[in-house]
C-alpha cells in the first residue's frame, strides 16, 4: 500500500507513530488514498499476471466487487481511475456496481434469481 518512515519529531497529525516499550521510535506516513489505489490496481494487475484491462468481463465484474469492498469508489476519481486501469467507461464501472447492488437486494429479499437485465 504504499508509505513511508519518517523522525517521530516529523510526524504530523495523520501520521502514525510507532512505541516501544514508552518510547517513540519511528512514525509511518501513509500515501493519500488515492495513491493507495493506484498501489492496489497494480497489485491486482500482478496478482492476475496481466494489465488488468486484458481481463474478461467476469473478472473485470469481480475486481470492481473486490475494490467497492476495499472503498475504491469513496476515492475522488476513483471511478475514472479504475475504469481507465480496467480499459472499461465509467459507465461501465457503474453499470458493474448497479447489478452488485441490485444482486445483493434481491438476495436479501429472499428471491436468489438473477437480478438487472442484459449489460
Amino acid at each position: 500500500m504504499g508509505g513511508d518512515l519518517v523522525a517521530p519529531e516529523q510526524a504530523s497529525g495523520d501520521d502514525v507513530v510507532l512505541a516501544w516499550e514508552g518510547a517513540d521510535l519511528v512514525a509511518v506516513r501513509l500515501p493519500h488514498l488515492s495513491d493507495s489505489l493506484d498501489h492496489i490496481l497494480a497489485e491486482l494487475a500482478r496478482r492476475h499476471g496481466m494489465p488488468l484491462s486484458e481481463l474478461d468481463r467476469k473478472t473485470k465484474q469481480s475486481v470492481v466487487r473486490a475494490l467497492e469492498q476495499r472503498g475504491a469508489f469513496s476515492v475522488r476519481h476513483g471511478v475514472e481511475t479504475v475504469a481507465g486501469a480496467l480499459g472499461v467507461s465509467r459507465f461501465t464501472i457503474y453499470n458493474y456496481l448497479n447489478r452488485e447492488n441490485a444482486t445483493k437486494s434481491a438476495k436479501s429479499a429472499g428471491n436468489p434469481g438473477r437480478a438487472g437485465g442484459a449489460e
